[in-house]
């Protein structure tokens, strides 16, 4: 039998590297069979790799796909950093992710260059890092880059001393020399003969980086008590840098969560400003409308490359779609914006139909790039379109409409294809097309679907089959906010599975993991992981009314004050006793992409002491907004989602208990439309039926107490502070109560 081992040909200069171990590299080969197919332009020619390096024994599909690279990469460990000690080598540490493009340009680029891997395995170990398994050395090593004055992004490639130090860096690098600067090869052979030549200088810059790496993860002390006024200097920031005619903020590239909607809305709800309402809403409508919006299969890309939303990077991340299906659920309730809860569930559709994981969960991200019907990859060939594709698949006819729709054109609008996108709303587009409104909508809808079938036979783009702890929270509010907002109860149901798969997969003895691939639960959760969870299992509680998920909960926050908490200074760690110590520790404080551990937690904290009133909860919320108070009075646009939690602290958060009765569910139902109508984001909801739920559900809630229903009918109870309004089992007068409870008041 063939082994792996015979297909490995060193190339000259690694006679000093070890070689892979064979009988692991026999029994990985062995359990993914016949499914395997590597992924390198240098094959046999019976279609084996050429190369296979340590890369292969490991899980990531990131790391997986320089698996067969003839660089010689090793994972991160003790293992590399010795052999560099041993070899008084530099590392180059590069650290990227599965669906990154520019990964892949640099892969292919210089990687899978014969000539650069030879120069790299005989003067460097080469560490690879996938950085959603290992965000915090991610961290740590952007920060050392962001320290150098560089703008940071993946791959991030990074130079590191033996001791772990980093020294110099960057992002991409082209593989040779060009009229604007340095290539990948020429940067290698500098670094290296600096190394030898200038050891002190290298020591010097190792040190200097360290502190100020240092210096930049740990929060700046100091501080009163942080004030709403931080949550007022952050929307007037966004006000004066927002785009007026494509929403978000003015200029190129435009991320999603660049402009937190979420908070415009609660800056509306707690001030009356119409512009901050405006705002949410112009943003909302031109995403949607646009070529970051996934017109054929629902869901968001990453990003768009132009001010109008139109050009996307085509990477489709969990996380984004997920973050961004609360924003329109909550835009519906503020506004009444049928449009708005249409886009959460064709967001919500995506995530079930592409991106959901057999025995529970939901995968990482899928690429931007695609195989072409030539072969060639490129980006964005698999969303886009030409007119007679259109024909093909939906008819002359049917498909002038629906370029008519969305901009497909002859010439295109991206290499010679069109990207999706409407430019007007429906109301206008029928007046044009002279079609009634409903009957356009109708064969938008069912055109829509044929376009979805016929472009999954097109080749797909790579699906980062990592499940990720946090980024499944995410997923988890999702489905359980559109669940009780939506009425849907198959929204709930996939929450439900969505939480039982982490706490059956990846928790054991109480500590969560950080990610599940080919069936093993692996890696120490970190602060993000845990935080995100826990939203996520709040939100289901609120939304199934089963208490398990609020005792989970619980149970889950009361680890991370074990685990992460900074019991001098207040606030969190990202990392916990059983992680790697590296040379800095973070207390996460900025609201990115993803929100941060620390802003999750806080918020976390009050919404569980809204429920049980433990007074510990409160403290420690508070002591975190504490430790944040310099951030937020100086720079409070950095934690966007940290003024989320100020505003609610500041707020008299609402208690609504809807209590129906034993064994009859359904009758809480027409108080829940009403509740259903209103943007209410600041308080604490329990929808109960009487019996041994609500005898359970008691030992943890004081807010329970006193509280029954009426006979048949179920009873609700709007309170603040434990004080109550009238309790009714009136549709209408709970509405009234609801529309009163949600009228302005400045905090």
């Amino acid at each position: 039998m063939t082994t792996l081992y015979d297909l490995y040909t060193p190339l000259p200069g690694t006679a000093e590297l070890p070689s892979p171990p064979v009988d692991q590299l026999e029994q990985v080969l062995r359990r993914r069979g016949e499914s395997y197919r590597p992924r390198t332009r240098h094959l046999q020619p019976d279609g084996r790799a050429k190369y296979t390096n340590r890369l292969f024994l490991q899980t990531s599909p990131y790391l997986l796909q320089h698996a067969h690279n003839p660089v010689n990469w090793f994972p991160w460990g003790d293992e590399a950093f010795d052999l560099a000690r041993q070899l008084e080598r530099p590392l180059l540490v590069s650290i990227g992710y599965a669906t990154c493009h520019w990964c892949h340009v640099m892969e292919e680029e210089s990687f899978e260059d014969e000539a650069m891997a030879e120069y790299l395995n005989g003067n460097f170990i080469a560490i690879k890092v996938d950085r959603e398994e290992r965000p915090d050395i991610d961290t740590v090593y952007m920060s050392a880059v962001h320290a150098m004055g560089m703008q940071g992004g993946w791959p991030l490639n990074v130079f590191v001393a033996p001791d772990r130090k980093p020294f110099y860096g960057g992002t991409y690098f082209p593989p040779r020399d060009y009229a604007g600067g340095i290539g990948f090869l020429s940067l290698l052979k500098r670094i290296r003969e600096t190394f030898d030549a200038a050891p002190e200088r290298v020591t010097q810059a190792g040190a200097q980086l360290t502190e100020a790496v240092r210096a930049m993860l740990a929060p700046v002390e100091g501080g009163v008590s942080p004030e709403m006024a931080s949550m007022d200097r952050a929307v007037k920031t966004f006000r004066d840098r927002f785009d007026m005619e494509h929403g978000g903020l003015t200029g190129a590239p435009k991320f999603p969560s660049s402009l937190p909607v979420r908070l415009l809305l609660r800056d509306y709800l707690r001030s009356g400003e119409k512009q901050s309402l405006s705002m949410a809403e112009l943003t909302l409508r031109r995403m949607s409308a646009g070529g970051i919006c996934d017109q054929v299969g629902g869901g968001f890309h990453r990003y768009a490359t132009d001010a109008a939303w139109l050009v996307p990077h085509f990477e489709k991340m969990l996380y984004d779609n997920a973050l961004l299906a609360i924003s329109y659920l909550e835009g519906y309730q503020a506004t009444g914006s049928m449009e708005f809860a249409e886009v959460a569930r064709d967001i919500l559709r995506y995530l079930q139909r592409d991106m959901a994981a057999p025995e529970g969960g939901f995968y990482a991200a899928s690429d931007a790039d695609s195989l072409t019907e030539s072969g060639h990859r490129e980006e964005g060939f698999f969303f886009t379109w030409t007119p007679d594709e259109l024909a093909e698949t939906l008819g002359s006819a049917t498909s002038e409409i629906v370029a008519a729709c969305y901009g497909v054109t002859k010439g295109g609008n991206f290499e010679g294809r069109s990207i999706l996108h409407r430019d007007k709303d429906y109301v206008q587009l029928a007046k044009e097309l002279m079609l009634p409104e409903e009957e356009l909508v109708t064969i938008l809808a069912e055109s829509r679907e044929l376009l979805y079938q016929a472009r999954r036979r097109r080749p797909q783009p790579l699906r980062d089959e990592k499940i990720l702890a946090s980024w499944n929270g995410l997923a988890i509010s999702a489905f359980a906010r559109a669940g009780l907002v939506l009425n849907d109860p198959e929204y709930v149901d996939a929450a439900r599975s969505s939480a039982r798969f982490l706490l059956q997969k990846m928790t054991a003895d109480g500590r969560l993991f950080h990610s599940y691939q080919e069936g093993e639960a692996k890696g120490e959760a970190f602060l993000d992981d845990y935080a995100l969870f826990i939203a996520g299992l709040i939100d289901l509680f609120e939304a199934s009314g089963e208490v398990i998920w609020l005792e989970r909960s619980l149970q889950l926050a009361a680890a991370v004050q074990e685990q992460f908490e900074d019991r001098e200074r207040g606030g969190f760690f990202m990392t916990g006793p059983r992680h790697e110590e590296l040379i800095s520790r973070e207390k996460p404080a900025y609201d990115g992409v993803v929100p941060s551990g620390n802003s999750v937690m806080l918020m976390n904290l009050l919404r569980l002491h809204a429920l049980t009133d433990d007074p510990l909860l409160l403290e420690k919320a508070k002591a975190a907004l504490d430790a944040f108070a310099a951030q937020l009075d100086s720079g409070p646009v950095a934690l966007s989602e940290m003024l989320l939690a100020l505003n609610y602290l500041n707020d008299v958060p609402r208690e609504v208990v809807i209590v129906a009765p034993a064994g009859k569910p359904q009758a809480a139902q027409p108080l829940l439309e009403r509740f259903r109508r209103h943007f209410l984001p600041n308080r604490a909801l329990v929808v109960i039926c009487e019996g041994e739920e609500m005898r359970r559900a008691s030992e943890w809630l004081p807010l329970l107490r006193r509280k029954k229903a009426s006979g048949d009918r179920a009873v609700a109870y709007l309170c603040e502070n434990r004080s109550c309004r009238q309790p009714t089992s009136d549709p209408e007068e709970f509405y009234r109560q609801l529309q009163r409870a949600s009228i302005p008041r400045k905090i």
